[in-house]
């Protein structure tokens, strides 16, 4: 009988402690830079002490429980004709980028300072472009050279955009842009995908995700327009954290759920097959 694996949960575990770590050191001694107000149009007002948001940072326990969660499911035993199995290490990949989605966002959310901003807006970019690089690679049957390569690509194209300078309608700034074409592309690909037939999928746990996504993006548009308490522990943007944490495990539970098509069983019993006494 198949065994689960341990790896995945192990090294997304190392992963978690590690930021986490680094993220704590970092609050502590100050690595990030001074507070520049960065996130502070998230609506939680500033506390006095180490942590400047504590809802927003806290909240993004979600994430690091999202990619254990995650890791957990990548070691179970390989299902039959599983898509994402016939991958070795992609799942334990995407486990890894949740995971520091959480310590990413925290670093902002917790100091408001420029560098935590900025890894803040890393660690989205970097699970936007595993999404739709994951979808490109199917679509296009290739391996996962390409999967990284396109992966680069979808960061770096992020880095550069989330450059341009200027505020931008809604969605704030130019990197949150590139955030969600990625996420609209992962989507559209998602959907031919299940469209073309090739394997079967379980659009149902893409359904929950985009919900999710839908209803964490409304959230955290009116938390900016009127819906918002600075001194409560209830925070719409926090809850879009939960909500994200949330849709990223389903989009795992989606391509776990990808099935190559079983192959036709010759029928040993047809009547050309069978001998006959004289």
């Amino acid at each position: 009988m198949p065994h689960r694996s341990l790896r995945p949960l192990a090294v997304t575990a190392a992963v978690a402690l590690g930021s986490v770590a680094l993220l704590a050191l970092a609050i502590g001694g100050g690595w990030l830079g001074p507070d520049v107000g960065r996130g502070a149009t998230f609506c939680e007002a500033a506390r006095d002490g180490l942590v400047r948001q504590p809802a927003n940072t806290l909240s993004n326990a979600g994430f690091v429980l999202a990619g254990l969660l995650v890791a957990w499911r990548a070691g179970a035993p390989a299902r039959p004709g599983s898509v994402l199995a016939s991958r070795p290490g992609v799942a334990t990949a995407y486990a890894c980028g949740v995971v520091l989605l959480g310590p990413g966002s925290a670093a902002m959310h917790a100091t408001q300072s420029s560098l935590g901003g900025h890894l803040d807006t890393l660690s989205m970019y970097v699970v936007a472009s595993f999404a739709a690089a994951y979808a490109l690679t199917r679509w296009c049957g290739r391996d996962r050279v390409f999967l990284a390569q396109v992966f680069s690509l979808g960061v770096a194209g992020c880095e550069l955009v989330g450059s341009v300078p200027g505020r931008v309608p809604v969605v704030m700034f130019a990197g949150n842009v590139a955030f969600g074409a990625l996420l609209l592309a992962a989507v559209v690909l998602e959907v031919l995908l299940w469209r073309r037939g090739r394997t079967r999928i379980d659009l149902r746990w893409g359904t929950g995700a985009l919900a999710a996504m839908v209803v964490a993006l409304v959230i955290w548009t009116l938390s900016q327009h009127g819906w918002c308490d600075p001194h409560s522990w209830l925070q719409g943007h926090a809850v879009w954290h939960l909500l994200g944490a949330l849709a990223a495990y389903l989009l795992l539970r989606l391509w776990d759920s990808e099935r190559e098509p079983a192959q036709a069983k010759p029928n040993l019993a047809s009547g050309s097959s069978s001998i006959r006494s004289s």
